[in-house]
């Protein structure tokens, strides 16, 4: 039986591929549970395993898959909790593969339009700007008309004009 290395967080960090920092924040949100070792005093170390290895790459990749930290954590403590089963899972993955959808429509939208708007710019801006959505060209959102309001004739002050 091999022995699984402990690590401190400045190796895992490295082993992990992730900055300090990184491992600090998900320690603090749950996502990793170190175990706390003896040395250290009133700050004791940190320790980390291969088990604490295979975690983190879980949570890069679900982060890659489109899932916040907050519903990695969410999945983590259902996880924990022994109740993710397969069906669970998969009602998981179908539900990520929704919202991944949604998004590539919304990137190909993107795509088109800047596609378009480099085209307009390369013929020289001749034709109509392209538009995006609700966003008008160059960005600016569309206004509503203003309605000028002007006062009747006979409460207009008069106009000094030069002679």
């Amino acid at each position: 039986m091999v022995k699984e290395a402990a690590m401190l967080i400045s190796e895992f960090a490295r082993a992990a591929g992730m900055s300090i920092d990184t491992v600090r924040f998900y320690v603090r949100r749950r996502l990793l549970l170190p175990t706390v070792g003896m040395k250290g005093g009133s700050n004791p170390y940190q320790i980390f395993d291969a088990e604490h290895l295979r975690q983190a790459r879980i949570i890069r990749l679900a982060q890659s898959l489109g899932f916040s930290l907050k519903e990695i954590a969410l999945l983590a403590d259902e996880y924990n909790r022994g109740d993710m089963t397969p069906v669970r899972g998969r009602e998981i993955m179908a539900d990520q593969l929704v919202r991944l959808e949604r998004k590539r429509a919304e990137l190909d939208a993107m795509l088109s339009y800047v596609r378009a708007k480099i085209a307009w710019m390369d013929g020289g801006n001749r034709g109509p700007e392209p538009e995006f959505g609700e966003i008008g060209p160059c960005g600016v959102e569309h206004a509503k008309p203003l309605r000028v309001i002007t006062a009747p004739r006979a409460l207009r002050k008069p106009v000094a004009r030069a002679a």
